[in-house]
């Protein structure tokens, strides 16, 4: 009889626990392929400074940087790893939360003869990173790399961390080496199942169940080249990247900020339609939100943020946002046209856009005016060229420098990869695209980045000079105005469809606050 009893009360426990939706397994470890590549995502020993000194610690992670007072590093003692740049909670009790992105500007790198000291460009958030078809999808700001695991070798044996272009070739034996040496004893090897040796063959029968690789993953790192353990652990931690992404429910559907909130509860659209556009989609939403009669409005009495100084809610103001961010603008109606580069559900459409950043930049820098007055080499010219000049952040003492994005890598022969994927993007279906035309579009359009949980990926844009969404939203009014003028070189049509008047600023702030949610 006590057994029943006991029984009974287990069953009654579990049919009333409450469901988070789309964490259905939160409570479960991730599958193995993620936990392993999380721990990759963490290892510092991949790193010039390791292989120079070992154990040591490398000054250029001494502190956190930020946009203003520097904070102790995370990673202080340690050398370069993944997180030093894509930061999560590391710093939740005093600058907030993080989607993978850092709190700097420009992220440091480690010193070495080059002279250089941070990254080119700002480090992009990772959540949602690849939320999209992987035949159309290119990654950094400027399209360099054609996958993720591209990425991950490039940025292991590259010089965020700390190798200089010709010692490539080391890097990859010091990353094999590491990897088939590690006795297991390490802190992360504690928590993450052991030596890589023994996880990533994956025939041990010691292996717990969390960390039992999948036959697909698995390498023998005794017989395995160099070559091959680095791609197989650049396969892992692209796992592990993918599998980042923002809150969704059993459908796939995300539910994490107040403005999925007040879709689902007017009954609106929250997703495209099978093989429905995202451009369409949105406009589809615009529809049917502009035939609301009683709206259903979202109060921080039903839900509240754990992460965000801001209350939980969608109400008239961000309504009106949300109709301004939807359509573009004319001579007669105002409009952000925003969802024209960044559309729902993922408010980013993953393709590359002229912002005009590059262009107020090098102004502010060389004057008014002189952004179109550079000499950019044309396809015949191009590789006669040093191209290093147009993938360079703009100083004063060094004129005619500038990072153009995807135009240092377009038709570039030393980076093969990505250029059917660019070709696709620039050219659509133009039957005379030609080279001085892929080119042309190309100049200074970098990757469109998610505006989902923006609120925790500040500073902005890829040169990370803006640090509020309010001096994000006025550079576009002023933008698009040059762009209208016919100042604004290589403007595309969706810039120049910008009308916001002052009174429209407020509301769209807020509704683009009401995309934030609690990112765990």
């Amino acid at each position: 009889m006590k057994a029943l009893v006991t029984f009974l009360i287990t069953m009654l426990v579990a049919a009333y626990q409450p469901v988070v939706a789309g964490n259905e397994n939160e409570n479960s470890a991730d599958p193995a392929e993620i936990a392993i590549g999380e721990r990759l995502f963490l290892e510092t020993r991949f790193a010039q400074a390791w292989y120079t000194n070992p154990g040591k610690p490398d000054p250029a992670l001494a502190q956190t940087v930020t946009t203003g007072k520097p904070r102790k590093g995370t990673f202080a003692k340690g050398t370069m790893n993944c997180r030093v740049c894509h930061i999560v909670d590391e710093h939740q009790d005093d600058l907030g939360m993080r989607v993978y992105a850092d709190f700097a500007a420009r992220s440091p790198i480690p010193n070495r003869h080059d002279g250089k000291h941070t990254t080119g460009r700002n480090s992009m958030a990772l959540v949602n990173i690849s939320k999209t078809d992987v035949n159309h999808i290119l990654f950094h700001f400027d399209g360099e790399f054609n996958s993720l695991e591209d990425l991950v070798v490039g940025t292991f044996t590259g010089r965020n961390f700390g190798w200089q272009p010709h010692e490539k070739e080391i890097a990859i034996k010091h990353i094999a080496n590491i990897i088939r040496t590690d006795n297991g004893q390490g802190e992360l090897a504690s928590e993450f199942g052991g030596s890589y040796r023994k996880i990533l063959k994956g025939t041990d029968k010691s292996i717990s169940r969390e960390f039992k690789l999948p036959v697909e993953y698995r390498i023998d790192t005794d017989t395995a080249s160099d070559t091959e353990i680095l791609n197989a652990i650049a396969k892992l931690v692209a796992t592990y990247t993918h599998d980042l992404s923002f809150s969704t429910d059993e459908e796939g559907i995300y539910n994490g900020s107040p403005y999925d909130a007040f879709l689902k509860a007017n009954k609106l659209p929250r997703s495209p339609k099978k093989n429905e556009p995202a451009l369409v989609y949105g406009q589809r939403l615009l529809n049917k939100i502009n035939k609301l009669k009683d709206p259903i409005f979202i109060s921080d009495k039903q839900s509240r943020f754990k992460t965000h100084e801001q209350k939980f809610i969608f109400a008239k103001k961000e309504l009106k946002g949300l109709q301004l961010f939807l359509r573009s603008g004319n001579e007669k109606q105002s409009g952000g046209n925003c969802a024209s580069c960044h559309q729902a559900p993922h408010f980013t459409d993953f393709r590359f856009h002229n912002t005009g950043i590059s262009q107020n930049q090098y102004d502010s820098i060389h004057g008014v005016g002189e952004f179109n007055k550079l000499n950019i080499p044309s396809s015949a010219e191009r590789n006669k060229k040093i191209l290093s000049a147009f993938r360079d952040s703009p100083e004063k003492q060094k004129p005619g420098h500038i990072d153009l994005g995807l135009w240092g890598v377009a038709m570039n022969p030393s980076i093969p990869a990505p250029q059917k994927k660019i070709k696709n993007i620039l050219c659509k279906e133009e039957i005379n695209c030609t080279a001085d035309t892929m080119l042309k579009k190309s100049v200074a359009a970098f990757k469109t980045p998610s505006l989902r949980d923006t609120g925790h990926s500040a500073p902005y844009m890829h040169t990370g000079e803006l640090n509020t969404l309010q001096e994000v939203v006025a550079m576009y009014i002023s933008n698009s105005q040059l762009a209208r003028n016919g100042k604004l070189r290589n403007a595309g049509s969706n810039i120049s469809k910008i009308r916001l008047s002052g009174s429209d600023i407020e509301p769209l702030l807020a509704f683009l606050n009401s995309l934030n949610e609690d990112y765990d």
